[in-house]
C-alpha cells in the first residue's frame, strides 16, 4: 500500500501540485499565515467554535439544553476516538509524505516524519465538525465549512495528498455518525445529572433560565406580582 498515489500521472498527484503550486505565488506573509491556519488555527477556531455552541445552548435553556450539550460533548470526543482508530489506519497504508516522493512542492511545514495517510487535521476537524451539526446546525454549518478549509490548508502546505483529506473527512464523519447513539445514549443521562446539581447545573443551563428558556421567577412571584396588580386596579 505504500505505492500509493506515487505516480505523477494520476489526478491525486496532479490535483496536489495545482492546490500546493498556488503557495509559490503567492507572498511569503500569504504562505506563513497559512502555515499557521491549517496547522493551529482552525483547530482552535473549531475548538471555540464548540465553546461558542455550548454558551448559547446554555443561556437559551429549554427542555433539549441537556441532549443538545450531550452532543456538544460528543464533538471533541468523536475527535479524539477518529485519531485513534487512524492509527491503525497508517500503519497499514504506510503511504510516505508527498514531499518525500514527488519533487518540487513549496512545503511550508517541516519535521514531517509520520505516514501521511489519512491527515489527522481533516480527521479532527471533521468529526468536530459533524458533531457540532447534530448539536445545532447554524454552529454546525460554520464548522463543517472550517473543515474544509482545513482539507485545503493540509494540501496548500504541501504534506498531505487530496485523497489523505477525503480519507480524513470520511473517517470523521463516520465516526462521529456512526457512535453518535451510543455517545447520547452515554453522555445524555451523565448530562442530565449534571444538570440537576445545585452546584455544576450553570454548566448545561444558565442560573435563572426556565425549562422553556424564559427567565426563571421564584416559585409564587408571578401569583403575588398578579395579586397585588389586581388589588391595585380594585383600589
Amino acid at each position: 500500500m505504500a505505492g500509493l498515489a506515487e505516480s505523477g500521472s494520476n489526478p491525486d498527484v496532479d490535483l496536489l501540485y495545482d492546490i500546493n503550486g498556488l503557495a509559490k505565488d503567492a507572498p511569503a506573509w500569504f504562505d506563513r499565515g497559512m502555515e499557521y491556519v491549517g496547522e493551529y488555527g482552525l483547530l482552535l477556531a473549531m475548538v471555540l467554535l464548540v465553546v461558542g455552541c455550548w454558551w448559547s445552548v446554555r443561556r437559551r435553556g429549554g427542555e433539549d439544553a441537556a441532549s443538545s450539550v450531550a452532543a456538544l460533548v460528543w464533538a471533541p470526543l468523536a475527535a479524539g476516538v477518529a485519531v485513534l482508530v487512524n492509527v491503525p489506519i497508517r500503519g497499514f497504508v504506510e503511504r510516505p509524505r508527498p514531499f518525500l516522493t514527488h519533487e518540487g512542492l513549496d512545503v511550508l511545514v517541516s519535521g514531517k516524519t509520520d505516514y501521511s495517510f489519512v491527515s489527522d487535521h481533516a480527521t479532527i476537524t471533521m468529526a468536530m465538525g459533524v458533531g457540532l451539526f447534530v448539536a445545532n446546525r447554524k454552529f454546525g454549518l460554520f464548522g463543517l465549512g472550517l473543515a474544509l478549509l482545513e482539507g485545503f490548508c493540509r494540501i496548500y502546505m504541501g504534506v498531505h495528498y487530496p485523497t489523505d483529506v477525503v480519507g480524513g473527512f470520511a473517517l470523521g464523519t463516520a465516526v462521529a455518525l456512526l457512535l453518535s447513539p451510543v455517545a447520547m445514549a452515554l453522555l445524555t443521562p451523565v448530562v442530565k445529572a449534571v444538570e440537576r446539581s445545585p452546584r455544576a447545573g450553570w454548566l448545561v443551563r444558565a442560573r435563572g433560565r426556565s425549562y422553556e428558556g424564559q427567565d426563571a421567577l421564584i416559585p409564587g412571584a408571578r401569583h403575588e406580582a398578579a395579586g397585588t396588580e389586581e388589588r391595585d386596579l380594585a383600589a
